[in-house]
């Protein structure tokens, strides 16, 4: 693992209705089969693990996710047509909502159920996606 700084961060402007200042804080980079653990003040964490064909992008959908206090949801802005998968904190649906309301998006699916994700696969074996 090699993390590089910027120091001081980098500052950008992103929202489609309300300007957050993002911090760009640095780079890190991983090797094959490394992972590193990102965590909250309230104990959510959050796992990215290196692969050699890419990254495991998230702890499972379904399990280990849910144990480490998140919730993934895949999301669409309904002004940019983008869709965005995010991880939602437990106890942070209110502060999500609002945050859905600001950037005219929609929840398309929660993806952190075995039901739903069988949904979706079930969909997709039929072509209906």
């Amino acid at each position: 693992m090699q993390f590089e700084p910027k120091n001081p961060p980098r500052s950008f402007t992103v929202g489609n209705s309300v300007p957050i200042e993002m911090k760009d804080c640095g780079a890190l980079a991983l090797a094959p089969d490394e992972q590193i653990t990102l965590t909250t003040p309230a104990g959510a964490q959050f796992d990215v693990a290196r692969k050699s064909w890419g990254f495991y992008a998230t702890p499972s959908l379904n399990g280990r996710l849910a144990s480490f206090g998140l919730r993934a949801v895949l999301i669409r802005n309904v002004l940019t047509g983008r869709y965005f998968v995010l991880l939602v904190e437990k106890g942070r649906g209110a502060e999500f909502e609002a945050y859905l309301r600001q950037e005219h998006c929609e929840v398309v699916i929660w993806l952190d159920s075995t039901a739903a994700l069988d949904r979706l696969r079930l969909a997709a074996a039929e072509g209906a996606l």
